[in-house]
């Protein structure tokens, strides 16, 4: 399967200078966990995850008072729509984060998730092997 297959097209945006809380308030309400950032003055797309917000809200930050643009992901890796599944699960375990931003032909084509990933293979199953991953205990 490629990253095409489970993607959504659907992304939510927001802009660089709604607060913490207004962009939490929106992913809840999509039920999303990454937003997009359209900055006209950036050269391209960022992405504020829900990782972002807890560390911040976690940090003491106020989540009324502090924006999106000074709490984006850093290290953005974009992937094609014609990645396999495969390839996006593994730039996500080696960069250490949940979403990927899909671009074709320049433009944001969607998000895919980890979510997204697990949902296409437990309906289809994984077709290779994804490289060791770290067991964690608790």
């Amino acid at each position: 399967m490629q990253v095409s297959d489970g993607m959504t097209e659907a992304v939510l945006t927001v802009g660089p200078g709604h607060t913490l809380r207004a962009a939490a308030k929106l992913m809840a309400e999509r039920k999303v966990g990454a937003a997009i950032v359209i900055d006209p003055e950036q050269p391209g797309p960022g992405i504020i995850t829900e990782r972002d917000v807890v560390s911040a809200i976690g940090q003491g930050q106020d989540p009324d008072s502090e924006t999106v643009a000074e709490h984006l992901s850093s290290n953005l890796t974009f992937a094609a729509p014609n990645w396999s599944l495969e390839r996006a699960a593994e730039a996500m375990i080696g960069g250490r984060f949940r979403h990927l931003l899909v671009i074709s032909g320049g433009e944001i084509a969607g998000v895919l998730s980890m979510r997204d990933i697990v949902r296409c293979w437990t309906t289809d199953g994984a077709s290779c092997e994804t490289g060791e991953m770290e067991a964690v205990s608790r």
